[in-house]
């Protein structure tokens, strides 16, 4: 058996084709879902990055538990399980947030893993004298990683030197060896088209607009009223969606150049949207998690029922893939997995869940059934009380500080810890305005969740469903506390 899993960072599921954009230029994602399943009702888990990949490891959601995370001691792996059974499993990203203080440990799950440096801030060329930087009004301006992505760019200026450029071709060079070849799964995991949008002029020449603007690519997280921004940042999205179209169709190329088709498992996937305007904000986290961050896209074509050009809406979530993958190889079922197989999903549209959860640590609860949604917020701004479960205390590019550590307990409370002690760190967690107070969706009447709705009836029974949920997760009693429900 053999599998590929294509990563984007960010995709907002509004701009691709097959879910209902109709004025960006994606070919490729159109051909995708001619080859593919498309899941119609997709849901992060986890958010964001980090969190996200965690439960790609694990198939357990942690963010009840557990902030931005290293994956930890205590967690399971399924790409460490199939390499123990003679899988080989290699990854090409030039996703930097993993070589940061609180992405380690992932990469090296893998038989190899090769790194693409470049990427928004990451830390790579080393240059004293200051780089040339466009006029614009970014809050970013003092943080080093603003000037460190202004440095990068300046290495950057041709496509062929582009990090996602190199990310796709490395991959290829290992199915050019691979495809003739059993027992191995793949990971070409793209950043793009997280922020910033920089992309190569021939993409930004399909979306072309009037802006008079600063200089305006990385967008400030936050509320946002300006038209004339919120139209070019849209833009700069396309285009840079659109160079990863242009690498997509690579990959596809490849499936059909050696008719992978017939035995290769296909993933398309990404870890939680963006707003990019919607709901008059930029960004992600700092905002209730809408359906642009957490209803997201999902491909999959599967060889053993070859199953192609259709819809799945079946309510799925990131915590699905790992046990899809570990059922594909003939793996023993994941221990403490909160996901399931999607096989039987798409073969016999079977629903494994009423309800989906996802969240940010410290943040909001949200729960959906597809239909409705509901948002429990904290039950005071101090947000308490809060702690952090960990054994490896790294935040996500900074290790914790003294005063963070100064009163630490152990607890082994968790039986998915196996009899693993673990850290209880008191965490804090500040809450926007947005954030502190309940909002329940119509998605049907309401897809693009414009005006809350009020049913007591409804809030009730999805606060049942939270609760329920929690035990089953064993979420720290803390939880409750913090967010007002009963047991």
């Amino acid at each position: 058996m053999k599998a590929i899993m294509l990563m984007f960072d960010s995709l907002n599921r509004n701009y691709l084709p097959n879910y209902g954009c109709e004025w960006t230029i994606l070919p490729n994602f159109e051909r995708l879902a001619q080859k593919t399943v498309s899941f119609d009702r997709f849901y992060a888990g986890s958010l964001p990055c980090m969190p996200a990949r965690r439960e790609l490891h694990t198939a357990r959601q942690h963010f009840l538990h557990s902030d931005w995370s290293c994956l930890q001691p205590q967690d399971f792996s399924v790409i460490d399980e199939m390499r123990k059974n003679g899988i080989y499993t290699h990854i090409v990203t030039d996703h930097f947030h993993y070589w940061e203080d609180g992405g380690n440990s992932y990469l090296q799950r893998f038989s190899s893993f090769e790194m693409i440096r470049g990427q928004q801030g990451d830390p790579w060329i080393g240059r004293l004298s200051d780089p040339a930087v466009p006029e614009n009004d970014s809050k970013r301006t003092g943080n080093p990683r603003w000037r460190q992505d202004w440095v990068n760019r300046e290495y950057i200026n041709t496509e062929d030197k582009m990090p996602q450029y190199l990310t796709v071709e490395r991959g290829l060079e290992f199915l050019e060896d691979a495809w003739d070849k059993d027992n191995w799964f793949l990971q070409m995991e793209c950043f793009d088209p997280h922020e910033p949008f920089f992309s190569q002029p021939i993409y930004k020449e399909l979306y072309p607009h009037e802006y008079k603007g600063l200089h305006y690519d990385w967008p400030d997280y936050g509320l946002i009223e300006d038209k004339d921004k919120i139209n070019h940042i849209q833009m700069e999205y396309a285009a840079l969606l659109s160079m990863c179209d242009h690498y997509l169709g690579k990959v596809l190329d490849m499936m059909d150049k050696y008719d992978l088709w017939k035995d290769t498992m296909l993933i398309v996937n990404t870890d939680h949207g963006f707003l990019l305007g919607e709901h008059g904000y930029i960004g992600k986290n700092i905002m209730p998690l809408y359906e642009e961050i957490s209803h997201i896209p999902f491909y999959m074509y599967d060889p053993r029922n070859q199953l192609q050009g259709q819809h799945c809406n079946c309510l799925a979530q990131t915590v699905d893939i790992p046990v899809t993958l570990a059922d594909f190889f003939g793996l023993k079922p994941i221990p403490h997995a909160e996901g399931y197989d999607l096989r039987p999903m798409v073969e016999q549209n079977q629903d494994c869940r009423e309800k989906a959860l996802f969240g940010v640590f410290g943040g909001m609860l949200n729960i959906t059934d597809g239909r409705y949604v509901y948002m429990k917020a904290p039950q005071s701004f101090e947000n308490q009380p809060l702690f952090n479960y960990t054994l490896i205390p790294n935040h996500m590019n900074w290790r914790f500080s003294k005063e963070e550590l100064s009163d630490i307990k152990v607890t082994g409370q968790f039986s998915f810890t196996d009899g693993i002690q673990l850290m209880k760190l008191p965490a804090k967690v500040g809450l926007g305005e947005a954030l502190q107070k309940d909002l329940l969706f119509d998605l049907q009447a309401d897809p693009r969740q414009m005006t809350p709705i009020c049913s007591e009836e409804i809030k009730k029974e999805m606060e049942t469903a939270l609760s329920r949920i929690l035990q089953q997760r064993e979420a720290p009693a803390e939880q409750w506390e913090r967010m007002g429900l009963k047991k």
